[in-house]
């Protein structure tokens, strides 16, 4: 851990360090308005004629956006729902998307979103006792049959991804995309309607629409995509959403220009995209460019076919680009001017990897990494330190949150450079999960009398404030007392010994079935041509301690991804249902 300067009391939340990086200037007047989504947007709109987003072809501008979420806003109350009612929603981040959530807090309602099996979606509409869903019309027959048996859902809104959309300006491979996801039998019968009915009966409706002012009602519900453990209903109000969103909409910005935002194939049932993906862009003067219908492996050619100038170009996006090979060696990359990942951490091998790919293409652009999670509404932390990317270097809080770290299981504040359970206090934190023990168990007051999220992040903090966020949850190795399983350190201690062969490595942290509250580690590598598992063992086993050394190693083609995240869930699930 680095030596810095001493700091004043030792207790980060205190001294909160981090704060020497902000321009007086930036932070003086900063306070977090009470503002619905709607009000923030307006007050931020440069113009009425501008285009605010640009979907495959169209542009939309801002007029367009408010008149759409106005009509939406009719129609929803015209098929009865009202305040407080949930809206289950299965879009792509398409303009309907949009319009829908600013329309639902209009009328003081909220979207549900959830993006998993259909068996756990249908469980999320059952649970929200909703009579009707929003969906794409590539819904299959049999998938409607089971939300319409599995919950009080009957009646199913149809969009289809070509409604928004200049279709002639649609390449070839989107096309193919959306295509593919048609089944033989989608989705008929008198208990759907297609998003152009829904509007028309809002076009009939003269009835109150706009519900009474409250910022702190529930908005926005997303669940998380269980890829790093059982999936949770996070709550979000507007409050939340803009307390977040407020911190960061200076960062990313441009004066000379008005900077292009691409978003490709992230869907708005994460948290951060609908706040930092969808929002930050709208807040900031950006023309949103929304490309929900890109397929996963064709993000290169997006990339190149929009050349924008602010891409979050997470782990699997920029693994893709660099894997699919389709990017000339000449290919000019000058025009991202923000970039960096997210969603994971990210190892100093790839953060390498990554760097020199878009050095090599002419990239200026500042490789940043930062850090986050759904029930803090997005973003924890900005770059804004000059200490060096990686070790698992996240930057600092963002300005009006604190966070520090606390002896894991406790509210046992920690100081700098001790290990501990990263916890954050501030504008952004979720209202909170769907049920209160959960609830209880990360929202918890402390004797400052603030409310804290605890995030189950392990890291530590520097005496400058620079946070190091290293691994999730408490993984001691039997036999080895005082030692913890954390895999970015023990992914980075792999990493900078450069080992000859190794083009990628991730560790997978399985329970140790033998010895209970205690685990074991396996290593993953994608080895260069020419190079087997015998080749690398040793110095494997050479550069790490006795407690990091894996049971075992596994060589495997590529990194693997499941909700854009590294595989880690599905491998756990291989090794401890093999006989090893």
């Amino acid at each position: 851990m680095t030596e810095t300067k001493c700091s004043k009391t030792g207790i980060p939340s205190v001294d909160r360090p981090w704060m020497q990086y902000y321009p007086p200037e930036l932070i003086e007047n900063l306070t977090i308005p009470d503002n619905t989504i709607r009000e923030y947007l307006e007050e931020r709109c440069p113009g009425d004629d501008v285009v605010a987003m640009h979907y495959y072809g169209n542009d939309i501008t801002w007029k367009q956006l408010f008149e759409q979420v106005d009509l939406t806003a009719r129609a929803l109350k015209a098929i009865g729902i009202g305040e407080g009612d949930p809206i289950p929603t299965f879009f792509r981040a398409v303009p309907e998307f949009i319009f829908l959530l600013l329309a639902a807090e209009k009328i003081g309602a909220s979207i549900l979103c959830r993006d998993n099996t259909l068996k756990e979606n249908v469980e999320a509409v059952q649970r929200s006792g909703a009579k009707m869903f929003f969906t794409h019309d590539f819904m299959s027959q049999s998938e409607l049959n089971a939300f319409r048996h599995g919950s009080a859902a009957r009646i199913a809104i149809r969009l289809s991804p070509y409604r928004s959309a200049n279709y002639s300006a649609i390449p070839e491979h989107v096309q193919d995309y959306i295509d593919s996801l048609y089944p033989d039998k989608p989705a008929y019968g008198s208990r759907t309607m297609t998003w152009d009915e829904f509007l028309d009966i809002g076009r009939k409706y003269e009835g109150e629409v706009e519900a009474e002012k409250n910022i702190d009602r529930p908005l926005f519900c997303a669940y998380t995509s269980g890829s790093t453990g059982p999936s949770k209903q996070v709550i979000h109000s507007a409050h939340t959403m803009i307390g977040n969103l407020h911190q960061m909409n200076f960062y990313g910005s441009a004066d000379s220009v008005r900077p292009t935002w691409l978003l490709t194939q992230l869907p708005p049932s994460l948290v951060a995209v609908v706040v930092a993906m969808i929002l930050l862009p709208l807040a900031s003067n950006k023309l949103l460019i929304l490309d929900p219908f890109c397929a996963p492996e064709d993000v290169d050619l997006e990339m190149m076919r929009y050349r924008p100038n602010c891409w979050p170009i997470i782990p699997m996006f920029i693994e893709t680009v660099m894997r699919q090979g389709r990017v000339p060696e000449d290919y000019d990359m000058s025009h991202l001017l923000f970039t960096g990942p997210g969603c994971e951490a990210y190892n100093n091998n790839q953060i390498k990897r990554a760097k020199q790919f878009l050095v090599d293409h002419n990239s200026k652009a500042h490789f940043t990494i930062g850090y986050g999670c759904s029930e803090a509404g997005s973003n924890m932390t900005l770059p804004m330190s000059p200490y060096p990317q990686g070790d698992g270097n996240v930057g600092i809080p963002l300005p009006l949150s604190t966070i520090s770290v606390f002896k894991p299981g406790t509210r046992q504040e920690l100081s700098y450079n001790e290990m501990g359970e990263i916890c954050i206090t501030g504008p952004g934190n979720m209202v909170g999960y769907d049920t209160s023990k959960a609830t209880a168990r990360a929202l918890q007051t402390h004797d400052d009398g603030r409310v804290w999220l605890h995030t189950g992040d392990i890291g530590y903090m520097n005496e400058d404030g620079v946070i190091y966020a290293l691994t999730r949850g408490s993984a001691p190795r039997y036999g080895f007392p005082g030692n913890q399983l954390a895999t970015l350190p023990m992914e980075n201690r792999l990493a900078d010994a450069e080992i000859e062969g190794i083009k990628d490595e991730f560790f997978v942290i399985i329970p140790d079935t033998e010895h209970n509250h205690h685990f074991l580690p396996y290593l993953y590598v994608v080895l260069k041509d020419g190079y087997t598992i015998d080749d690398i063992r040793d110095a494997v086993n050479d550069c790490l301690d006795d407690y990091m050394k894996p049971m075992d190693i596994f060589e495997l083609p590529e990194r693997p991804f499941f909700h854009f995240k590294t595989n880690r869930i599905g491998l756990t699930q291989e090794l401890m249902n093999s006989d090893l």
